[in-house]
């Protein structure tokens, strides 16, 4: 028992100061009704090209500043993609259930955000399937999340988002592996506000630098599974090509390119 305690903890400290992406980590194959799957693993968000540029360009010029406060759009770019793409790596620990009628659904909690979905899968062959889904989640309040840019208070970031994947996958005979990849595009929408004890009452502590994001992505999913009976290790990678738009202090940017997503876990299923 000391040994399970001192992983949830180690887990626990994991969760504190992430970031990480929305995998799926899924077949496209749906879960039988009254059959259970559960993950826990790993996920991260890597932003590379115009991304990563637009953050280093905005961590420069804030060493630069002598300690102030920039928010020109240099650094309004980079607080953009910090707030909504949240570089980093995060624990991945979700659920997902079969309803019956090829219909299944799922919950998941990646350290940045919550997502629940549903979808419905459609049997193309004996080991052939797609599935098309629906999911919605919610950027958390206080989520501990490491500060990427002085000035970028993502622990008071909160937003909302939605998301439509279509998987096709194979799956083998016995379900020892399973392949998948499809499309999958989104929307998510963050803020950082002022944080205060009810409404209409003094803000607390030190205002955060207002920021407002909204993005746009689309791209494509591809993973993969293997094990044997109830036990899975998954692997996945989520490319996609975003538009972020939005406000930060006071100053409008634009800032737009590919974010790759990594995640894999481990599946048991009862």
């Amino acid at each position: 028992m000391s040994g399970r305690a001192a992983l949830a903890a180690g887990l626990a400290g994991l969760c504190w100061a992430c970031g990480g992406g929305l995998p799926l980590l899924h077949p496209a194959r749906v879960l039988p009704a009254g059959e259970v799957r559960v993950a826990g693993g790993f996920s991260g968000t890597i932003a590379p090209g115009a991304m990563g540029t637009a953050i280093r360009g905005a961590a420069n010029e804030a060493a630069a500043s002598g300690g102030s406060v920039p928010t020109d759009p240099t650094f309004a770019r980079g607080a953009l993609v910090a707030a909504s793409v949240a570089p980093g790596l995060a624990p991945v620990v979700g659920a997902r259930v079969g309803f019956g009628v090829q219909a299944e659904g799922g919950l998941m909690y990646t350290g940045r955000a919550v997502r629940a979905d549903v979808r419905r899968s459609f049997e193309l062959s004996d080991a052939w399937t797609m599935s098309v889904g629906i999911g919605g989640s919610g950027a958390l309040y206080d989520h501990g999340s490491a500060q990427v840019l002085p000035n970028v208070a993502l622990n008071d970031l909160t937003g909302w988002g939605a998301d439509v994947p279509v998987l096709i996958g194979y799956s083998s005979e016995g379900d020892l592996y399973s392949l998948w990849f499809g499309p999958r595009a989104g929307w998510e929408h963050v803020n950082i506000q002022l944080a205060t004890s009810e409404p209409g009452s003094t803000p607390l502590g030190a205002s955060p630098v207002p920021l407002s994001a909204t993005r746009f992505w689309g791209g494509a999913v591809v993973g993969a599974a293997v094990g044997f009976r109830h036990v899975h290790v998954a692997v996945e990678l989520d490319a996609s090509f975003a538009n972020i738009t939005g406000d930060y202090g006071g100053t409008n940017a634009q800032v737009s390119g590919v974010t790759l997503a990594p995640a894999t876990a481990l599946w048991w299923r009862f």
